[in-house]
């Protein structure tokens, strides 16, 4: 397996040199200062910002004079602090994400990285101060059939961009079905007691981002940062590259 994925790299190396470099949204050819993606289609990445959920960053389309907590959180005990992301899941950003993750573009991890280190600066984050960062794990199956974790890579990247250490301390020890399929209480039933700390590894007292690439309901983030809870983190922060 390892030659495998050796091969496949070398020759993914080998194809970037033969052949030049094109948008990964568009296919247009890239500039020599242009990564993954082209200008124009950077332009249309979908920014998070405005008014929204103080607690999962829901977007907002009003203007909020206190802070709000939308109904997906208003109603609901959850055990990380907040989450944040730069960006939406939306169109050129949604496609960049899916090509990493389903189709193994596995160059547009230097752009993705980059993009959840923007939701480092969050200025919440800033003020609360990050010790560690923890990857949402995969089940072993899963990993074997994606042949890496899309969270792990990205949180390294970014952890090396933002000079804060990766704790992989999580382990999936259940088999979940996709979350894709499932409403919002589904999600959360579907995670129940998905994740433990692995064994030996010690998170309490500090502080934690949780990554991954994208939030939708916050049902896989919550159901990690319960067992960072209980195995007594300070404080649960919750970074993804984008919001769906």
């Amino acid at each position: 397996m390892h030659f495998v994925r050796s091969t496949r790299r070398f020759l993914e190396a080998a194809a970037g040199l033969l052949y030049p470099p094109h948008c990964a949204v568009c296919e247009a050819p890239l500039g020599s200062r242009e990564i993954a993606v082209c200008r124009s289609c950077r332009r249309a990445f979908v920014r998070l910002t405005g008014s929204r959920c103080a607690v999962c960053s829901q977007p907002y389309s009003g203007a909020l004079l206190t802070p709000f907590r939308c109904m997906n959180c208003d109603d609901r005990e959850l055990f990380f602090d907040f989450a944040t992301a730069a960006y939406r899941s939306r169109g050129a950003v949604r496609g960049v994400i899916h090509r990493f993750k389903y189709h193994r573009q596995f160059h547009l991890r230097h752009l993705l990285a980059r993009m959840l280190a923007e939701g480092f600066r969050d200025p919440r984050c800033l003020e609360a101060g990050i010790d560690a960062i923890v990857p949402v794990p995969l089940h072993p199956a899963r990993f074997r059939e994606r042949e890496f974790n899309q969270a792990e890579v990205l949180g390294r990247l970014a952890g090396a961009r933002m000079n804060v250490p990766v704790e992989d301390c999580l382990v999936r020890r259940r088999y979940t079905l996709t979350q894709t399929h499932f409403h919002r209480e589904e999600r959360f039933d579907n995670l129940r007691d998905a994740f433990e700390m692995k064994a030996g590894r010690k998170i309490a007292g500090r502080r934690v981002a949780i990554v991954d690439d994208v939030l939708t309901t916050g049902s896989t983030a919550d159901a990690c940062a319960r067992t960072l809870r209980e195995a007594g983190a300070s404080a649960v922060i919750v970074i993804t590259v984008a919001r769906g």
